[in-house]
């Protein structure tokens, strides 16, 4: 079966429904079924820089103290199951390469270890997900190659420009399909034959929806 997930590496919500859903997937994987994972980008601050200001002071001034007891209330929800939300070293930053670094991973059959890794480095660790040394050095960690990699590839081929050129024109694009699927906030998970589920899902519903597309596929 296949399930396209719409979400953002800065987004909270996308991080929770995407760990539930992980679970869900295992879970489905470990009965014998194939779940195969496409991810759709989407940004929750279009075009913002990568300036990495810190995060708390940033929701504080757009949003208002609120916001920020709001997040950390959440963060110890969150913590019940598993996630290490540290905002205290949390980085404001946009995530466009961040985006065509999950691109890249994709055509190596890794998205899905990137996309956790990303999640990590922003929520856990603190890091600058926005900058390209710290997407390379995560890229690395992870067996993401640079450039055009994957089988058959040189694997210690660089990026060229014009393969940056191409990667950043088909991200535009990809963008701009997702929201014309009227993808307004993530996550939204599109699994095969059912409809759209929106939000940070409980797993069970996420499960209940992959086995029922797992009953409905043609070999199983």
């Amino acid at each position: 079966m296949r399930v396209r997930i719409a979400l953002d590496v800065i987004c909270v919500h996308s991080y929770l429904g995407y760990t539930r859903f992980t679970r869900a997937a295992d879970r489905l994987r470990a009965e014998g079924h194939r779940v195969q994972v496409e991810f759709l980008p989407f940004e929750l601050a279009p075009g913002a820089g990568t300036e990495a200001e810190p995060l708390l002071p940033v929701l504080e001034r757009v949003f208002g103290p609120q916001a920020v007891r709001q997040t950390l209330r959440f963060a110890e929800q969150a913590a019940t199951e598993g996630l290490e939300l540290h905002y205290e070293r949390a980085l404001a930053t946009g995530t466009f390469e961040a985006h065509r670094l999950i691109a890249r991973a994709a055509r190596q059959g890794r998205a899905e270890e990137m996309v956790e890794r990303l999640f990590r480095a922003h929520f856990t660790d603190g890091l600058h997900i926005g900058d390209p040394a710290t997407l390379a050095r995560l890229a690395g960690e992870v067996g993401v190659m640079p450039g055009e990699s994957g089988p058959g590839a040189a694997e210690s081929a660089p990026e060229t420009a014009a393969e940056a050129t191409a990667e950043t024109g088909r991200l535009h694009a990809e963008l701009d399909r997702v929201r014309g699927l009227g993808v307004t906030g993530v996550p939204v998970f599109f699994v095969d034959g059912a409809p759209p589920l929106t939000g940070s899902q409980p797993e069970a519903v996420l499960l209940s929806a992959l086995r029922e597309a797992a009953r409905s596929a043609p070999h199983g």
